[in-house]
C-alpha cells in the first residue's frame, strides 16, 4: 500500500460514512509481527515441542484454515461489490457466508495464518505473536469498524451482533 492510498485511508475515514475511521492497515501488524517472530527466533530460538512433520502437519491445517477464511470473506466482498478495505465505504452489510459465522473472518483467518506459519515453520515466536497480532487489530481497527457499521446500519447491525459472534 503506498502513501496514495494511506492519504486516501485518512480522507475516507473523516465523512459520516465513508468508512470506519481505520488508519493503519491491519494485515501489517500481522506482517509486522512475524517479522519480529523470525527476528527474535534467530536471535533466542523458541522450538516447538513437536517433530517436524507434526509441525508440517498441523501448521499447514492451521493456516490453511486461516487462508480459507480470509478468501471466503474476500469472495463475499467483491460479489458484494465492496472493497475490503475498512476505511472505504460499506453499502451493505455483509452477514451471509462465513459472515454468518464470525463477524470479522479476515482478521481471525489472519491470525490462524500466522499461527498455522509459526507452527510449520517450528518458531514458537511467530505463533505465540498471533494473539498478540489480533489484540492489536482489535483495538486499532475492529472498535472502529463496529463504531462505523453501528452509525451506518443502526438496528440491523445491533441485531446481526447479537446473533454472530466477534471472532469465534
Amino acid at each position: 500500500m503506498g502513501t496514495g492510498a494511506y492519504a486516501e485511508c485518512m480522507t475516507s475515514a473523516q465523512s459520516k460514512y465513508g468508512g470506519a475511521k481505520v488508519v493503519f492497515p491491519p494485515p501489517f501488524v500481522f506482517l509486522g509481527l512475524s517479522v519480529i517472530g523470525a527476528v527474535a527466533h534467530r536471535l533466542e530460538p523458541l522450538e516447538l515441542p513437536l517433530g517436524f512433520w507434526w509441525c508440517a502437519a498441523i501448521g499447514a491445517l492451521v493456516a490453511g484454515a486461516g487462508l480459507y477464511m480470509v478468501l471466503s470473506a474476500r469472495v463475499r466482498f467483491v460479489r458484494s461489490g465492496q472493497d475490503p478495505a475498512p476505511w472505504r465505504p460499506t453499502p451493505v452489510l455483509l452477514v451471509e457466508g462465513i459472515y454468518g459465522r464470525t463477524r470479522n473472518p479476515m482478521y481471525l483467518g489472519i491470525t490462524l495464518f500466522q499461527l498455522g506459519l509459526g507452527i510449520a515453520l517450528g518458531n514458537g515466536w511467530i505463533a505465540a505473536l498471533a494473539p498478540l497480532g489480533l489484540a492489536i487489530v482489535h483495538v486499532l481497527a475492529v472498535r472502529a469498524e463496529e463504531a462505523y457499521l453501528e452509525e451506518r446500519f443502526g438496528e440491523s447491525y445491533l441485531h446481526y451482533t447479537a446473533s454472530v459472534r466477534r471472532y469465534l
